[in-house]
């Protein structure tokens, strides 16, 4: 099947001052070429997300969050809202990052309600599973996965699963220079499609993706474009990122 579409989304984690942020933002707006079916997003610290948000208007690029609570506005003391999110311009929210599970305790239950509570605001989310080095070498990845989805979207109906995304993340690969071959990440991407039985839903990579792997990665059939963490910190390589990702597209075209 021809390949249309790529989507490149930027984690900046607990990186960068508003200051810095800000630059990183006027300096991806002022390289970004014509995207010509690739869709770029940024996810900043919370503290820059209005100001980014402020920057972005009007552009090709779109805001993402780091997190949300799910529950409503309320008694959550250092917690942020869906619905506080929404209300400065982000549209997108990342859920179950293999680092809010790891540090934070997030479970499957709990990435299924902030799955529930970004759609109850209108943000898509942007779900994040994969498995540890140890589960790789035990031969548990695919069961690993299954499972994440399966307690995560048990709540969900087939028409919100197409309407969300999924960033396959191996634990191992991610801040660690390692990477999944392309093969061995379509090979888990596929099974991530059989899951969730839809081509609709976009499935993205995320581990290390840089601007020497990234099209490598994109010519893989059920991989959808890259979820980039340290990569997109830097303005020239997350722009090479999206450049290669326009390069595939143009060659599919």
């Amino acid at each position: 099947m021809k390949k249309t579409a790529l989507i490149i989304a930027g984690n900046w984690k607990m990186n960068l001052t508003l200051g810095e942020s800000n630059e990183l933002v006027k300096q991806l707006l002022q390289g970004l070429p014509k995207l010509n079916g690739v869709q770029v997003i940024v996810a900043p610290p919370f503290t820059a997300l209005q100001a980014a948000a402020l920057e972005l208007k009007g552009s090709s690029m779109e805001l993402a969050a780091q997190d949300l609570h799910w529950e409503k506005p309320g008694a959550f003391t250092g917690a942020i809202a869906g619905e506080q999110l929404a209300d400065i311009g982000c549209r997108y929210v990342l859920i179950g990052h293999s680092e809010r599970r790891q540090y934070f305790g997030e479970t499957n239950s709990i990435v299924g309600k902030k799955i529930q509570a970004a759609f109850r605001v209108g943000l898509k989310p942007i779900v994040c599973v994969g498995e540890t080095v140890q589960e790789r070498e035990s031969q548990k990845t695919f069961s690993v996965i299954q499972t994440q989805i399966q307690q995560a979207f048990v709540s969900l109906r087939s028409k919100q699963i197409e309407e969300l995304f999924i960033a396959y993340e191996p634990i191992w690969a991610i801040g660690t220079g390692k990477v999944a071959s392309p093969e061995m990440a379509q090979e888990v991407h596929q099974f991530i499609r059989d899951q969730i039985k839809t081509s609709k839903t976009p499935i993205l990579y995320g581990g290390s993706v840089n601007p020497e792997n990234a099209r490598g990665l994109f010519a893989q059939p059920d991989i959808d474009g890259a979820l980039v963490g340290g990569a997109s910190l830097k303005a020239q390589s997350f722009l090479s990122i999206i450049g290669s990702a326009i390069s595939v597209l143009k060659e599919n075209g």
